[in-house]
């Protein structure tokens, strides 16, 4: 295949020690990839959600590390990445949050945990201010509450910098899709390049990432469905249902939150990640040593460790938040 020919969506699926499933939810469809690990039937569901220009392959450590921990674990496709469907509408907070509600039905749970990486961290925090029956605990991965970063970018001039250009350049016609998916995708390479830190951009299994997110957000849809998600969070600021979507996530939420932040992040602040804690009063905060901005990837190994520390603290009944259980 040329580097410029689009790739059929099935291109994503990777073999490894998983299995690659469709499941219908909220009127779409969506895959899947769940681990092979063998776990009760009844095991607690831990979903994975990607970031921005990313696809379910940003968990597969986390795929194959936490299931062997005893939870069922699934990453998943969102809306309009992957090999997921790629309807023209339904990027919104509120369809995003029902996305995740329906999966975690779909899958045969009745709650799960959340475990989601910038934008994926965003829907995250929707699902469980809108669906919080169905929600044991989220964790974050350099994704702040939506009403901080808001907070942050309007006050913090050093995080106004580092995030705003980026996101105003998305909201343009045209010019964004093209510019995410031209050259095989090297602006997606450029941006992750820009945002890990140093030494893992060094690395085999970088240049092998890098590859794969440049195919997947040349599959036909895909880069425009990744810009819908950041031009809806910009366009929604002006009207009712943004104004009532925001002052809905307002609302705290009273279950276990971990917010982990890789200690060389460039992209979103220590202070940003630290803002409103009266938003989720039972969060802990965690510093990644040696990552970036995609701690998950960059350090597999101790996110996985202080992921799964945490939810037998948590199922130890000690609900007691501790910041910083890993300093850098």
């Amino acid at each position: 295949m040329s580097s410029n020919s689009a790739p059929d969506p099935s291109t994503v699926r990777y073999d490894g020690p998983w299995t690659h499933r469709d499941v219908h939810a909220n009127g779409i469809r969506f895959h899947v990839v769940e681990a092979d690990a063998t776990v009760p039937t009844d095991a607690p569901l831990v979903l994975l959600l990607h970031g921005f220009a990313d696809f379910w392959w940003s968990w597969r450590h986390q795929l194959t590390g936490i299931a062997g921990h005893g939870y069922r674990t699934v990453a998943v496709d969102l809306r309009g990445y992957g090999d997921t469907d790629k309807p023209p509408r339904g990027y919104d907070g509120w369809t995003l949050a029902g996305d995740v509600a329906g999966l975690i039905r779909a899958l045969g749970h009745t709650e799960a945990t959340l475990v989601g990486h910038a934008d994926g961290g965003l829907v995250c925090w929707a699902t469980a201010v809108l669906h919080p029956r169905l929600v044991r605990s989220i964790a974050l991965v350099s994704s702040p509450h939506p009403a901080a970063l808001k907070s942050a970018v309007l006050r913090d001039p050093a995080q106004r910098s580092a995030w705003l250009p980026q996101f105003l350049r998305y909201q343009l016609p045209r010019y964004p899709e093209n510019l995410l998916t031209r050259r095989g995708g090297a602006e997606v390479e450029r941006l992750l390049r820009e945002r890990v830190g140093e030494p893992w951009s060094r690395t085999a299994e970088f240049t092998e990432t890098a590859s794969r997110m440049r195919t997947a957000i040349r599959i036909p849809g895909a880069a425009h469905s990744a810009l819908e998600y950041q031009r809806w969070a910009f366009r929604s600021q002006w009207r009712p249902d943004g104004k009532r979507f925001m002052a809905t996530m307002r609302d705290p939420i009273d279950i276990p939150v971990l917010g982990l932040r890789g200690a060389d992040d460039r992209y979103l602040l220590g202070s940003t990640i630290e803002r409103d804690r009266g938003l989720s009063p039972r969060r802990a905060l965690v510093t990644i040593p040696n990552a970036g901005h995609y701690a998950h990837q960059e350090n597999p190994g101790k996110v996985n460790e202080v992921l799964t520390a945490y939810w037998h603290e948590q199922n130890g009944a000690n609900d007691t938040p501790k910041d910083d259980l890993v300093s850098p």
